[in-house]
This record gives C-alpha cells, sequence and structure tokens, in this order.
C-alpha cells in the first residue's frame, strides 16, 4: 500500500481543542476563505465524543443525569447526525419554553427555528422531534384509560395537562366514565379560538347516550395560561349538567387546563 508523504516545508496544522461543553478554540481553519457561520462544519471527533458521552451517561445513570437541552440534542441527533446541534437544542427551549412545549410544537413552527447554520428543514427531523411528544401523550393516555379515574386523579391531570396545556386554541374534551367510573372513552368534541370554544349540550348528552356512559368529566383549556373560569364557563357547565341529568349521567367536574401545571376543578371550588 503507498504511503502518502507530506513536504517536509509543510506548516502543520494547528490541532484543534476542547473549549468549555462541546466548543473549540479557533485554530487558522476557523477563518479560511469561504468559511460561514451559517453553515456549521461536519462533526469532528470532539463532537462525536460528546455525543458518545451522553448517550452513556444516559444509559448509566438515567434521564435525571441530563440537562434539558442535552435530553433534547439526543433526539436531535437522528434528524441531524453530522451537525452540532447543541444550539439549536437550546435555541428550541427558549423558544418553546420547556421541553413539552418543543416536543408538541406544530411543525411550520419548529422549521422556523435555526441556530449554528442548523435547522430542522426536513420532514423527517421535524418527526423525529414530534414523535417523542406523541409517544408520551399516548402513554399518558394508557396510564388512564379503561381505570377507574377517581381513584388516580393525579394520572388523569398530568394526561390532560399533556394533551392540552400547550394547545394554541381553546379545545373541549369530554371525558366518559361507565357505572364503575372507569374512563371508556377520551373525545374532543370541538376546536375553537383563543379564548372561545363552541359547545353544544345536545351533542354532549347525544354522544353520552351512544356510548353507555353514566358519567362525564369536562375539560378544556385555556391557552392564555390562566385556568380562572370566566362567566361564560360556568353558564356553560351548568347547562351540560341540567341536559345530562335528564338522561341520568352524572357530571363529576369541569377541569379548566392552564399551563405550568395551574389547573382549576369546578368540583373543588364549588362551582358544581
Amino acid at each position: 500500500m503507498p504511503i502518502r508523504k507530506t513536504r517536509p516545508d509543510a506548516a502543520p496544522t494547528a490541532p484543534r481543542l476542547p473549549f468549555g461543553d462541546g466548543g473549540t478554540l479557533p485554530g487558522p481553519s476557523d477563518d479560511a476563505p469561504g468559511a460561514s457561520p451559517d453553515e456549521p462544519e461536519d462533526l469532528g471527533s470532539f463532537h462525536h465524543d460528546h455525543r458518545d458521552r451522553l448517550r452513556r451517561r444516559f444509559l448509566d445513570k438515567g434521564a435525571d443525569a441530563l440537562a434539558d437541552y442535552e435530553l433534547l440534542e439526543m433526539v436531535l441527533f437522528a434528524a441531524s447526525p453530522r451537525k452540532d446541534v447543541k444550539p439549536l437544542a437550546k435555541a428550541l427551549l427558549a423558544s418553546f419554553g420547556d421541553l413539552w412545549g418543543v416536543v408538541n410544537a406544530p411543525a411550520a413552527r419548529l422549521r422556523g427555528i435555526k441556530a449554528g447554520g442548523v435547522s430542522l428543514s426536513s420532514d423527517n427531523a421535524v418527526a423525529m422531534v414530534r414523535i417523542v411528544g406523541a409517544a408520551a401523550q399516548r402513554a399518558l393516555q394508557q396510564r388512564v384509560i379503561n381505570r377507574p379515574v377517581l381513584a388516580s386523579w393525579q394520572a388523569l391531570l398530568d394526561y390532560c395537562a399533556a394533551a392540552m396545556a400547550h394547545e394554541p386554541t381553546e379545545q373541549f374534551r369530554l371525558l366518559f366514565l361507565d357505572r364503575r367510573n372507569t374512563l371508556i372513552a377520551d373525545e374532543v368534541q370541538q376546536r375553537g379560538t383563543i379564548d372561545h370554544t363552541p359547545v353544544y349540550p345536545r351533542e354532549v348528552v347525544k354522544r353520552a347516550l351512544e356510548l353507555n356512559a353514566a358519567a362525564l368529566i369536562l375539560v378544556h383549556n385555556h391557552p392564555s395560561g390562566d385556568p380562572t373560569p370566566s362567566r361564560a364557563d360556568i353558564e356553560m357547565t351548568k347547562e351540560i349538567v341540567r341536559a345530562a341529568t335528564v338522561i341520568g349521567v352524572a357530571v363529576h367536574d369541569h377541569l379548566i387546563i392552564g399551563k405550568g401545571g395551574r389547573h382549576t376543578s369546578f368540583k373543588a371550588q364549588r362551582l358544581l
């Protein structure tokens, strides 16, 4: 096999040394003609080692050993296998507030975030992020579906918050229970605007009859983040309770989901 030789007078290339958490000290090649900060170079050995360290720390010590942006980096590895995705992970968290906001963000908004010359420009990259949110929501739903809801109330609140807290518009969800208060169906009946959802009591009781439900839990979100019920929320709830009572269906509660884990229970507030 031929051996590649170098000219004895060739200037040695300055090594790229680790700097901080995954960065590098600048070397002569950083100022090469044509280099652009918007087009990052492919990963060097240090960044490959960084990815390996994150994976090993996750496998050995679990998710608690990683910061939120590091967990998001691991998701983005597959979306952008040859680029440094740490700046993008941090930019996504800054834009959407937290991990849950990122993995449930609309596709169009995800594509609009760019950092370090990297963006989620392809359908594959966007899907890799959103599938995390979809899987998490499905897992939370499975913790409550076909189970006695009143005995696992916190799990129900966690699921409702996951499914609705980051929705940009209001949605009205119906949880149908059987005579043992087991959740038999979870359905979004209406979607509305940023501050209003049209609700039709007739449609609510009609669907309860179709499912042979014995009880209901009403749930809707406030995109503003404040779960304080409005006068319209209170009046609408009273109308549904009256309509449900006629057919022998109980309304156990009406939950308003805000942000940051906040919610309002009509039953707890004695509004029901």
